[in-house]
């Protein structure tokens, strides 16, 4: 490696090498899932204790989907601030164990409830499914208001990484369809273009983690056919209108094949007006807010957001036609 590197994120590095297998796209993606689970184990931060969790399942367009709801110590019983949270994985792993210290960091900070469904992962699940589960879910977050407390005017979405790419396409709906009107989206390390073919692609295709060969099977698995990629739901880059979407918080990872599309939807959202705050980290890698407990930044990337999210609060979003 040449680029400056965080040194959690390189013991992270070195931690993946000395464990050895075969890289997601050389197995099945039961495999890759089996072996994601063995190192989120290792590497998670802390669990904090929240001051509820509860177990539900929300009704969806292809079925019940299971959820995680939290809710942080110090969230008020009545007109809480409310997030769902989108877990990563590339759409093909990941699930409510993934991102569990995550979203208890974003409970307690946030003072707020949040909701993380286990959305249905492909390929046994293609597009559009994930995406479907995700608006299920953000409808019941909107229309169970009165049942867990919530403020309707203080929800936003997040996520991370594939996640973070259906929050995106979530805060695009916001407002139609039976969706509540979002405060914030929190984005991290999100993927915003399915062509890859962004020059971080190259940059940082090997060496840092998650690979360009990887990505590419994780998307290959999440579409149905290539043209797909060009479906601005799969790469919200490439939507027509941006000026509607709700104020961002947007984080980015120097060492990421994923950094120059986050970076160009940046760049959109800024020229479109939408309120924004961005976070720089130039040497870490993707996924470094799954690391906790090597890489402290990760702790800290949430309290950045969180502190996004209330400053957004008090912006007059223009009205939804």
């Amino acid at each position: 490696m040449t680029a400056a590197i965080d040194p959690g994120a390189a013991r992270v590095l070195q931690l993946g090498a000395e464990a050895g297998g075969k890289a997601f796209e050389e197995g099945t993606p039961d495999e890759a899932r089996r072996a994601y689970r063995a190192s989120y184990l290792v590497l998670q931060g802390e669990k904090e204790p929240v001051a509820a969790i509860e177990a539900r399942v929300i009704d969806g367009p292809r079925g019940p989907i299971p959820a995680r709801l939290y809710r942080g110590t110090g969230a008020p019983e009545r007109d809480a601030p409310a997030l769902l949270y989108v877990h990563g994985g590339g759409w093909v792993i990941g699930d409510l164990d993934s991102h569990d210290d995550i979203c208890r960091w974003f409970a307690n900070l946030g003072q707020c409830v949040v909701l993380c469904p286990d959305y249905r992962l492909a390929p046994e699940h293609p597009f559009p499914t994930a995406l479907d589960d995700c608006l299920a879910a953000l409808r019941f977050l909107g229309a169970a208001t009165e049942e867990l407390g919530i403020d309707p005017a203080r929800i936003a979405v997040a996520g991370d990484s594939a996640g973070g790419n259906l929050a995106t396409v979530l805060a695009l709906h916001h407002g139609r369809d039976g969706l509540p009107r979002l405060a914030a989206q929190l984005l991290i390390y999100p993927n915003t273009d399915a062509r890859q073919g962004a020059d971080s692609y190259r940059r940082y295709g090997e060496g840092y983690g998650l690979t360009a060969r990887t990505m590419a099977w994780f998307r290959d698995h999440y579409l149905t056919t290539p043209e797909e990629a060009a479906d601005w739901r799969v790469s919200p880059l490439l939507a027509d209108n941006l000026a509607e979407a709700p104020p961002a918080f947007v984080a980015l990872a120097g060492l990421d094949i994923l950094h120059d599309e986050g970076d160009a939807y940046v760049e959109r959202l800024r020229a479109a007006g939408v309120p924004l705050a961005v976070s720089r980290l130039p040497d870490q890698i993707h996924g470094f807010a799954s690391a906790g407990r090597f890489i402290p930044q990760a702790r800290e990337l949430i309290v950045e957001a969180v502190a996004a999210w209330r400053r957004f609060e008090a912006y007059e979003q223009p009205p939804i036609e």
